[in-house]
């Protein structure tokens, strides 16, 4: 198996809709065109939470999947998120998600996680299960500490031992955690590739990954290229000033009432660049208020990035 090289940057591409809420393939190729157009762009993951995965029918999922592949051409492997609560269920979104071209998979914690925490070897068997059935390379999803789905090291490092399992996208939002499970995740699976996910907190991860998986990576990747090389050279200083940069846009999209609006809010930033035409979102997600657009905007000129 050649283990997919993520050690750069990997977007989460939105999911472009028609303004009638219908995929728009012939946007969505453009986007994915669009990412993997700036060098250190290593990966796409679709229908994940910023691709508004969730809330597409399976027919919808594997076409969005089928697009995309095309789209990229080989140049990127494309992830799938995997979302459907049991085992038999997530191996059977893997499967359809391999047969359409997928070449990983973001595996998610079963929902009921959440609320009500995890039995102990139940992720494991959720991994396994995805892994056999589809063949697809798997990417440990470690979800935030205030939620009951976060995983401790010992069920981390057992899951990173699988097979199949080739990188860690960590979003545990927890410092005291991050700084001593990542070094012991390091020591015991050298060649697990680390990454983080903290959309709202990139700075205080970027000297220990080797890359991004993020929504953010959007709407300013060629900003978040330099900031991995910056954290991956050392250079504080240099990290520190496209975090400053950044910061307003930080904040436009991912300082609001719900992290979920951030997808609405990634929308508005690609409407912004001359990427999308509209910022159409699926329900249960609903617009911003007008003035967001504005903000987003302003945020952007200020990342030079329109």
């Amino acid at each position: 198996m050649s283990v997919m090289d993520l050690r750069g940057l990997t977007p989460a591409p939105v999911t472009a809709f028609t303004r009638d809420g219908d995929v728009d393939h012939a946007a969505n190729a453009q986007l994915a065109q669009w990412l993997i157009s700036f060098d250190g762009v290593k990966g796409l993951v679709l229908l994940g939470h910023a691709g508004e995965g969730t809330y597409l029918t399976p027919d919808e999922q594997v076409a969005l999947i089928r697009t995309v592949v095309e789209a990229v051409d080989g140049k990127v492997p494309v992830i799938a998120g995997i979302t459907t609560e049991g085992d038999k269920t997530a191996a059977e979104e893997a499967k359809r998600a391999a047969d359409a071209g997928a070449t990983g998979a973001l595996v998610y914690p079963s929902h009921g996680w959440l609320r009500f925490g995890f039995q102990p070897g139940a992720p494991q068997g959720r991994y396994k299960a995805i892994h056999e059935a589809s063949g697809l390379q798997c990417i440990l999803f470690q979800y935030p500490d205030v939620t009951k789905a976060s995983y401790d090291l010992e069920t981390q490092l057992e899951i990173a031992g699988q097979p199949g399992v080739v990188a860690t996208k960590n979003g545990v939002r927890n410092m005291r955690r991050w700084y001593t499970e990542i070094p012991v995740l390091r020591q015991e699976f050298p060649d697990l590739q680390v990454l983080s996910c903290h959309d709202e907190y990139l700075l205080p991860t970027m000297f220990d990954v080797d890359g991004l998986l993020v929504g953010y990576g959007n709407m300013a990747p060629e900003l978040l290229v330099e900031l991995i090389a910056a954290g991956k050279a050392q250079d504080y200083p240099r990290a520190h000033e496209l975090h400053e940069k950044l910061l307003p846009l930080t904040k436009a999209v991912y300082h609001r009432g719900s992290h979920m609006e951030g997808t609405v809010a990634l929308k508005h930033a690609l409407v912004a660049r001359g990427i999308l035409e509209h910022a159409t979102v699926r329900p249960p997600l609903l617009p911003l208020a007008p003035s967001a657009a504005d903000e987003i905007t302003l945020a952007l000129k200020h990342a030079e990035l329109v």
